[in-house]
């Protein structure tokens, strides 16, 4: 359904630095990049995220998240540890959820502009 998503961040290359780390364990590169926005995506692909730099940020309300696709358990693990190294905060180790389902495997993390995020496979290895 959706084509793209785009933010704003307050510090756009504090956050840059971070995206680039946690998104690149899950295939997701810088696509674009300009003074006031950096685009993410597949490589040679457009921009599924954006980040804008806006000088007086003010956040979504409860219930906004973000939820990027992972291929296997381990690019969630990897996105997990990428982000708490690059300034984001856990807010969800990486396993299992099985109040989501039964082959929910998924970890949360909170940016530095306080935005919640996640990494998410949903179906058993196998397939």
């Amino acid at each position: 359904m959706l084509h793209h998503i785009s933010f704003g961040v307050s510090d756009l290359a504090r956050s840059s630095a971070f995206y680039d780390a946690a998104l690149a364990p899950l295939g997701y590169v810088r696509v674009f990049e300009h003074e006031t926005a950096v685009g993410y995506g597949k490589e040679g692909g457009g921009d599924k995220l954006s980040l804008k730099w806006v000088p007086e940020l003010s956040l979504p309300g409860d219930g906004f998240h973000l939820a990027f696709a992972a291929s296997t358990p381990d690019q969630v693990s990897a996105f997990h540890a990428a982000a708490l190294r690059h300034g984001g905060r856990c807010n969800g180790a990486p396993g299992l959820r099985p109040h989501y389902g039964p082959h929910y495997f998924a970890a949360f993390v909170i940016d530095p502009d306080g935005y919640r995020i996640e990494a998410v496979i949903n179906k058993t290895t196998e397939s």
